[in-house]
C-alpha cells in the first residue's frame, strides 16, 4: 500500500520548486494533492502533469482565498489529512537590513510568508479535525536557525513560523494534528536562482564550500522529507524542526 493512499493533500505554493516535487511525490504515494498557487499558469501546468490533482488559485495571504480554497477541498473530497505550508518569497533587492527596508515591503513578506501559514491553519484545521485528525507540515529556512544578514523581513518570517510550529504542536497534538517543520537552505530552486543572481559563484563560494556535503539540495529530497512528515511513518513527530540543509547551519564560518 502506498503510504499516503486515500489522503488528502493541499500544497501551498505548489506551481514549482519544492512545492511541485512535492505535489508529485504525494501523487506518488496515493494522496488526492489540491494545487494551491497564486500563478495561474503554474497551477494549470502542475495540474495537468498530475492526473488527479487539482489546481485552486489561491492567494494565500488572502483570507477569502484560503476560505475558499478550503471549502472547495471538501466539497471535493469531503475531508483533509495534510496540509503543506510551502508557500514563501524572498525579495531579492528589496529585502535588507530593518533600517533599509521600506514598509511595504516588511508588510508584503510577512504577508506572504507568516500570514500564509497562520490563515492556512485557521481555516484547515477545523477541517482537518472533523477528518480524524492528520498532519501540518511548514516551512522554514536556515534563517530560522542562525542570523543570516542583508535579509531582516525574510528572516523574521521564517523564525516566526519555527515558533508557531512548536506552539500549533502543542495546541493541536491532543486533536491528533501533528505540526512539524522543514528548515531548507541551498535547495536548486528557481527561487534560489533568483535571489543570487548578482553573485554568480554563490553556490560554489558559498553552499558548494561550505555546506559538509558540498553541494546544494533537491527539491525532491526535501518532497520525501515532507511524505515521511506527512505519512504515519512520522506518527510520533510532533513540533520537530528538521534541518534539511545539508549540514550548512553546523559548518565553521571559513
Amino acid at each position: 500500500m502506498r503510504r499516503l493512499e486515500n489522503k488528502v493533500a493541499i500544497i501551498t505554493g505548489a506551481g514549482r520548486g519544492i512545492g511541485f516535487a512535492a505535489a508529485q511525490a504525494f501523487a506518488r504515494e496515493g494522496a488526492k494533492v489540491i494545487i494551491a498557487e497564486i500563478n495561474e499558469e503554474l497551477g494549470r501546468s502542475a495540474e495537468n502533469k498530475l492526473p488527479g490533482a487539482v489546481f485552486v488559485r489561491t492567494d494565500c495571504s488572502n483570507s477569502a482565498d484560503v476560505q475558499a480554497l478550503i471549502a472547495r477541498t471538501e466539497k471535493l473530497h469531503g475531508a483533509l489529512h495534510i496540509l503543506y505550508n510551502n508557500a514563501s518569497v524572498f525579495l531579492n533587492k528589496l529585502d535588507g537590513p530593518v533600517t533599509d527596508l521600506a514598509e511595504e515591503t516588511w508588510t508584503k513578506i510577512l504577508a506572504i510568508n507568516l500570514n500564509s501559514v497562520f490563515l492556512c491553519c485557521k481555516y484547515a484545521i477545523p477541517l482537518l479535525i472533523r477528518s480524524g485528525g492528520g498532519s501540518i507540515i511548514n516551512t522554514g529556512s536556515s534563517a530560522s536557525v542562525m542570523g543570516i544578514p542583508g535579509c531582516d523581513a525574510y528572516t523574521a518570517t521564517k523564525g516566526a513560523t519555527v515558533s508557531l510550529t512548536r506552539s500549533l504542536a502543542v495546541e493541536y497534538g491532543p486533536k491528533c494534528i501533528r505540526v512539524n517543520c522543514i528548515c531548507p537552505a541551498g535547495i536548486e530552486t528557481e527561487m534560489v536562482k533568483a535571489s543570487n543572481l548578482d553573485n554568480p559563484n554563490f553556490d560554489a563560494d558559498y553552499f558548494f564550500k561550505r555546506a559538509p556535503l558540498g553541494r546544494l539540495g533537491t527539491p525532491e529530497e526535501i518532497a520525501n522529507l515532507a511524505v515521511f512528515l506527512a505519512s504515519d511513518e512520522s506518527s510520533y513527530l510532533n513540533g520537530a524542526i528538521i534541518r534539511a540543509d545539508g549540514g550548512i547551519t553546523i559548518a565553521p564560518i571559513s
